[in-house]
């Protein structure tokens, strides 16, 4: 029945202060209506994915993690220590790829993964 992951959406209380910051943090290109598409390329994966509500993995009063794949975690670690934006969570590595952390203005965790 599903045939592919739709979008996230959420709240915020600094609109452009937070399009700005994943704009340059991420380099996401974010669009005149507040988003931006991501199209799906080789190899890469969305994963869904449910959490115990006292699951420690990530804070607990955070309710949502987003997680981006990125191409080459060594030039991403590069990339946000030229513009300043502080690992939360540093590398770690594992039989499904490397993981960090970083928090956006909302103070929100977000994972980036190479797989």
């Amino acid at each position: 029945m599903i045939k592919g992951f739709g979008g996230v959406f959420w709240r915020t209380k600094n609109l452009e202060a937070v399009k700005k910051w994943y704009s340059e943090v991420l380099q996401l290109e974010i669009g005149d209506w507040n988003g931006t598409m991501i199209k799906a390329q080789s190899e890469n994966e969305t994963i869904f994915s449910f959490f115990a509500e006292d699951d420690p993995y990530f804070p607990t009063d955070q309710q949502v993690m987003l997680n981006f794949q990125v191409h080459n975690m060594d030039e991403t670690i590069k990339h946000l220590e030229q513009v300043g934006v502080p690992l939360a969570k540093e590398k770690e590595s594992s039989e499904y790829g490397q993981f960090v952390w970083i928090e956006d203005p909302d103070g929100r965790l977000i994972e980036l993964w190479e797989k």
